[in-house]
């Protein structure tokens, strides 16, 4: 059975006519969008990013915690994948895994990452590279403390990026570590580890539609403080 090149696949995939034609009938952008004038942005950029962050959420950005990890496998092959963020501070942005994941044994191997934001609603991006250093025991486990149950299932759930069975057993061995997550909500999940990023560069991108977007780069200084400058779109 074939099917129409402008129609949907037996399996109701997509045909390719079709994909293309959604992709390139796409647009962005097309509502009003927020200035920005980077003469007036702070000295710091963790300042920046708490303002912005606020305001995306504020405009109705759907999930603004959310962002994407990426590392470097042991062969220096890059790796991402999208998770929360936990907090932003003086020590840099946090966010929390089982130390046993794929970005975990990354992570340690390799403790350079980056992140990256993205918030459509208002135009704007903020990308973030620096080293990751995995905090203590304690902070890890009051890093899970204060999340759901649900977190708390997940995480002693565990065995995060191994091979799987069967949806079947995922199914068992999840609704067990709900259950225990129930009735011990103190329960110890020993690889989960809280991690933070501190930055070393970080870029704050405001989209225009006339495509003269602003970008404004920091860079933090052997003293430790930061330099500004802006980058061509």
């Amino acid at each position: 059975m074939t099917s129409d090149a402008r129609g949907s696949g037996p399996t109701g995939e997509a045909a390719p006519d079709d994909f293309r034609a959604t992709l390139h009938s796409l647009r962005v952008w097309d509502s009003p969008l927020p200035g920005f004038d980077p003469a007036t942005a702070p000295r710091e950029p963790v300042a920046l990013f708490r303002e912005w962050f606020v305001h995306a959420a504020r405009a109705g950005q759907l999930e603004p915690h959310t962002m994407s990890l990426a590392t470097v496998d042991g062969d220096g092959r890059p790796d991402v994948r999208t998770l929360m963020l936990h907090d932003v501070d003086v020590r840099g942005w946090h966010f929390a895994s089982h130390a046993t994941s794929a970005k975990g044994v990354q992570l340690a191997a390799r403790p350079e990452a980056a992140l990256g934001f993205y918030w459509p609603s208002v135009g704007r991006q903020v990308r973030v590279r620096g080293r990751v250093t995995a905090c203590g025991p304690e902070e890890s486990r009051a890093d899970l403390a204060v999340r759901s149950r649900g977190a708390l299932a997940a995480a002693l759930t565990g065995r995060q990026s191994e091979v799987l069975g069967s949806v079947e057993e995922l199914a068992r061995v999840s609704a067990a570590a709900w259950e225990r997550a129930g009735a011990e909500p103190d329960a110890p999940a020993p690889t989960w580890t809280r991690y933070v990023l501190d930055p070393a560069e970080v870029e704050f991108f405001q989209g225009d539609a006339a495509r003269r977007h602003i970008r404004l780069r920091y860079s933090r200084t052997a003293g430790g403080s930061w330099d500004r400058e802006l980058l061509w779109p």
